[in-house]
């Protein structure tokens, strides 16, 4: 079953529960899918790597929106926000804590030779690859900058 058909199941079961935050968190993602079909150079079916990247794409929005919410004392569109983000992010791989990550990113370090931060890019490179899905771009960066000190 795609991630689609599943999005559209479990619409159907939060519209007949009533449930209004994980309607919208469903129906943001429905969107977000249908866009990214209709965008130029893609095919009919997603490959499921473009849906998270479409799916962490969303959660990043929710947060960044949140933040600024919060920032303006606006707890009732930042807990809307929240709800939404917590669904998106339900349908994402289980993320990694940062102790894994340092973990898997110390040995592409090793395998890939670097030495400086001069180096970051080779890392990087490898590690968004290894780690798609399961932490966020920022996380990554941050740990490889740590380790390459």
């Amino acid at each position: 079953m795609t991630l689609e058909e599943k999005i559209n199941q479990d619409i159907k079961a939060a519209m007949i529960a009533k449930d209004q935050a994980k309607l919208r968190g469903l129906r943001a993602i429905k969107a977000a899918i249908l866009l990214a079909k209709t965008e130029k150079g893609h095919t009919e079916e997603l490959s499921q790597d473009t849906e998270i990247k479409v799916l962490q794409k969303l959660v990043k929005q929710r947060k960044e929106s949140g933040e600024i919410y919060k920032a303006q004392n606006r707890e009732d569109l930042f807990q809307i926000e929240f709800e939404e983000q917590e669904v998106i992010e339900s349908y994402l791989p289980k993320q990694l804590d940062r102790t894994a990550v340092e973990d898997i990113i110390k040995a592409i370090i090793t395998e890939v030779g670097a030495t400086s931060v001069k180096d970051m890019g080779k890392v990087m490179g490898a590690a968004n690859q290894k780690l798609a899905g399961q932490a966020d771009g920022k996380t990554i960066s941050e740990v490889v900058k740590d380790l390459l000190k």
